[in-house]
């Protein structure tokens, strides 16, 4: 389960508190007896823009050009 500290002992105790967290531990901060906030460890979020950049090759043709059956939904059989 973890570790269950009140408000106060907290505030006296942060540094230990985000050292026990940084080890892994879970820690309950609790007001009143009543859990209210866990401390957590922040992870980043890795970046979503250009995470498989050279992993595909880019083809202008199959991106820009309108696909031909949906030319002729759009635009008729003429166009």
């Amino acid at each position: 389960m973890g570790t269950q500290v009140n408000m106060h002992e907290a505030k006296s105790q942060l540094s230990a508190l985000v050292e026990r967290v940084l080890a892994g531990e879970q820690v309950t901060i609790a007001r009143a007896g009543t859990p209210v906030v866990d401390l957590v460890v922040h992870r980043s979020a890795s970046p979503v823009f250009g995470l498989l950049k050279g992993a595909y090759e880019y083809d202008a043709k199959a991106f820009d050009d309108a696909d031909e059956e949906i030319r002729e939904m759009f635009y008729g059989a003429d166009a």
